[in-house]
C-alpha cells in the first residue's frame, strides 16, 4: 500500500529488505512479494496474479505498463508485450460510479489498436483461478506470432 499510495518505492523495500532480511521469518514469502512490488504490482489483487502465473507457467508480465490512447495514457496492470496483450485485475472499485465506463473506453481503445485486454476481478482469482488463468494462456497461445 505504501508503493500505491506513493510513499515509498518498491526499490526503497528492497533496499530495506536487504538490510535486515537475516533477523526477519519467512524470508521466501517476504522476498517473493517484495521482487512483484519492484516489478510494478501496486496492489493485492497484482500479487495474487503474479503468483498464479508462476504457478501456471505464464510468462512474466511488466507491470504497470503505460500505452497510448485516444485520448491520452492508459495505464495497464499487467502486459506481455511481445504477445501485445495485457490484462487488468480489477478490485471492488472497478464496479463503483462511472469507473465502468471509464473502463470500457479504455478497453475499447486497446481493442481497436489489436491489444487486447482480459478483466479479471479479484474476486475470480479467488473463486475461479484456475479458469481465468486458462483464458491467460489461451489469449497469449493465440498471439505468439503477433510481433
Amino acid at each position: 500500500m505504501p508503493v500505491q499510495q506513493q510513499l515509498t518505492t518498491g526499490d526503497r523495500l528492497l533496499a530495506e529488505w536487504s538490510a535486515r532480511r537475516r533477523s526477519i521469518g519467512r524470508v521466501d514469502f517476504i522476498s517473493t512479494i517484495l521482487d512483484d512490488v519492484t516489478n510494478g504490482a501496486q496492489a493485492l489483487g497484482e500479487l495474487d496474479f503474479a503468483k498464479l502465473c508462476r504457478e501456471h507457467r505464464v510468462p512474466e508480465p511488466s507491470r504497470q505498463v503505460v500505452q497510448r490512447g485516444h485520448k491520452g495514457r492508459i495505464y495497464l496492470d499487467v502486459q506481455w508485450k511481445e504477445h501485445r496483450a495485457g490484462a487488468e485485475i480489477d478490485g471492488g472499485q472497478h464496479g463503483l460510479g462511472l469507473k465502468r465506463v471509464e473502463d470500457s473506453l479504455r478497453d475499447n481503445e486497446l481493442v481497436i489498436v489489436k491489444n487486447p485486454v482480459l478483466r479479471i476481478p479479484v474476486l475470480g482469482l479467488r473463486t475461479d483461478p484456475d479458469a481465468f488463468m486458462d483464458q491467460v494462456q489461451r489469449l497469449l497461445a493465440g498471439r505468439e506470432s503477433s510481433e
